[in-house]
């Protein structure tokens, strides 16, 4: 797989990376320890370098899994992790305090079966802890050798500044893809100027974009989508035009719509690395093969226009989530 090096970092990853967050979180039951660690190892084996994990993905047991499995390759391996809950746990609200981010490395390191962490997130803006104090005990940890890079998660572009200024951003991690293209308003330009590499989440739209869904779709009260206003029956409904035009375009191009998806936003910018996450060897075969996916530049603007056509209904995350991005 080709590699891509995250913004003016130095951070060589893969072209497209691994969102591990599924096989233990947010879709419904976790999926079977030994399956989990089969489809890890595989992505490696298939040149897949850079996975993405977080202590509030289950909460730990995220972490634990990965580094069970990428424990033979670590050094071959870019792994990402996260900080920002109270306890690892969404629901409590955030705890970015010093010494909270300080006891979460700590902890990570263990769960990592590692002694660095590549890629250290804050998983959520904190309102209550000034972005200079984080992005500076991030630094701390860096210095200790214990951090490599330090990220942030869904934040916006003045936090964004304010940290870069402390302590040079590597990556944002935030939402992106053809069914959610605000970051080109204003995230994108300010990463391009400042830098700093994007790694799109949800980039097939929670799994929208590949065509599987539809308005019959039954989501179990343990799946994340069960909630989302965007996964409604009548949002699911009006959205499918988009698959439509997925379909139509991967079908003249004898490729799925997945790989359309991500090949769109690997054409993008030669600093985005999505990470699509998935529980299925199949499906992670048919994400990899996005990469040798070429959309022209013609083929880019009539994908662009017709996009610009689509109106999506629905907002992305409930109301009390909302509020928790963009700061």
């Amino acid at each position: 797989m080709q590699k891509r090096t995250l913004g003016n970092s130095g951070l060589e990853v893969s072209a497209l990376g691994l969102g591990c967050m599924g096989l233990s979180f947010g879709y419904g039951k976790p999926t079977e320890k030994n399956d989990a660690i089969k489809l890890l190892r595989s992505a490696y084996k298939q040149g897949i370098t850079f996975f993405d994990t977080a202590e509030a993905y289950g909460p730990y047991a995220n972490e634990e899994l990965v580094g069970e499995a990428l424990a033979p390759f670590r050094k071959e391996v870019v792994v990402a992790t996260k900080f920002g809950f109270k306890d690892g746990r969404p629901e409590l609200g955030m705890d970015s305090r010093p010494e909270t981010i300080k006891a979460v490395a700590e902890a990570a390191l263990k769960r990592l079966k590692t002694d660095y962490i590549d890629l250290f997130y804050q998983h959520r803006v904190d309102p209550d802890v000034p972005i200079e104090e984080v992005a500076g005990t991030v630094k701390d940890l860096i210095k200790e050798g214990k951090v490599k890079h330090f990220g942030l998660s869904e934040a916006g572009t003045g936090t964004i500044r304010r940290a870069h200024a402390i302590q040079p951003v590597t990556a944002l991690q935030s939402e992106y893809s053809m069914f959610f293209r605000e970051p080109e308003k204003e995230i994108i330009p300010t990463l391009e100027e400042l830098g700093i590499g994007f790694v799109p989440f949800s980039p097939l739209g929670k799994g929208f974009l590949t065509g599987a869904i539809n308005k019959h779709t039954k989501f179990d009260k343990s799946d994340f989508r069960s909630i989302v206003p965007r996964f409604s029956p009548e949002n699911l409904a009006a959205n499918q035009e988009l698959v439509e035009l997925l379909k139509a375009i991967a079908k003249a191009d004898n490729e799925t719509p997945a790989q359309i998806a991500l090949a769109w936003l690997l054409a993008q910018k030669p600093w985005i690395v999505p990470i699509p996450g998935t529980t299925k060897l199949h499906r992670l075969e048919e994400n990899i093969g996005s990469e040798s996916v070429v959309l022209t530049k013609g083929d880019l603007r009539r994908i662009n226009a017709a996009l610009d056509e689509i109106e999506i209904s629905g907002e992305r995350y409930p109301a009390h989530l909302q509020g928790r991005v963009g700061k």
